[in-house]
């Protein structure tokens, strides 16, 4: 059986797989949800602000996969856990896990998971299911947020508080996660939808390591 990870673009990128590949993808990724939650804007009558970790999440997801991505958040967790200033406001430490966004932040976890297994399954092929795989990871982020949340704000304001005023924004986020996706692919010769879709063979050459081409041939169907 043919594996579905051939439908993620860091599988074309870096074809052959090694600890220390895997751990750059990984921790990569980390950083990227890290600067995405410095754009952060606090709203004052909201324990949770509006920041572009959502946009990261789901762009993470769909470009490395369930494993990989879901790995990445578990990384960006821990980073903040011990006290690296990678959480929003350039804050860290367990309280923030232990608040009111903490729900969100485990969500990512589970979101970036979902987005990736979808995307393993081509969902990531095509701007209409790739819009589909980004809104089921928008809805387990809530779906954990909104749940912890409710236990600091009270469950008849937490929509309000958690939900309602987001969803603007996160709209905004999403087109720019499944443009930047749709961007990435075009750049690297996915021309969108499987009969199209080629196999980014001179980026994994390069990735491939030095000139040699084991591991590039996997990628040929």
């Amino acid at each position: 059986m043919e594996s579905t990870a051939k439908w993620i673009l860091s599988e074309a990128l870096v074809p052959r797989r090694t600890l220390w590949r895997e751990a750059l993808l990984v921790l990569g990724a980390s950083v990227l949800i890290a600067l995405a939650a410095q754009v952060a804007i606090p709203l004052p009558f909201s324990p949770v602000p509006v920041t572009g970790q959502t946009f990261a999440v789901l762009l993470v997801g769909a470009l490395l996969g369930s494993r990989r991505g879901a790995l990445s958040l578990l990384a960006y967790l821990a980073e903040g856990v011990v006290g690296l200033p990678v959480f929003a406001g350039r804050s860290g430490g367990l309280v923030r896990l232990l608040g009111p966004t903490g729900g969100y932040l485990l969500g990512f976890v589970a979101a970036a998971w979902v987005v990736g297994w979808l995307c393993e399954q081509g969902w990531g092929l095509r701007v209409k299911t790739a819009l589909l795989a980004m809104l089921a990871g928008n809805i387990v982020i809530y779906s954990c947020g909104l749940l912890w949340l409710a236990h600091f704000v009270g469950a008849g304001r937490v929509l309000a508080l958690g939900l309602v005023l987001f969803i603007p924004g996160d709209l905004v986020k999403l087109a720019l996660a499944i443009s930047a996706l749709s961007s990435m692919q075009k750049m690297l010769g996915w021309a969108g939808g499987e009969k199209g879709r080629s196999k980014c063979r001179p980026v994994a050459l390069l990735y491939s390591g030095l000139g040699t081409t084991d591991g590039v041939e996997q990628t040929r169907e």
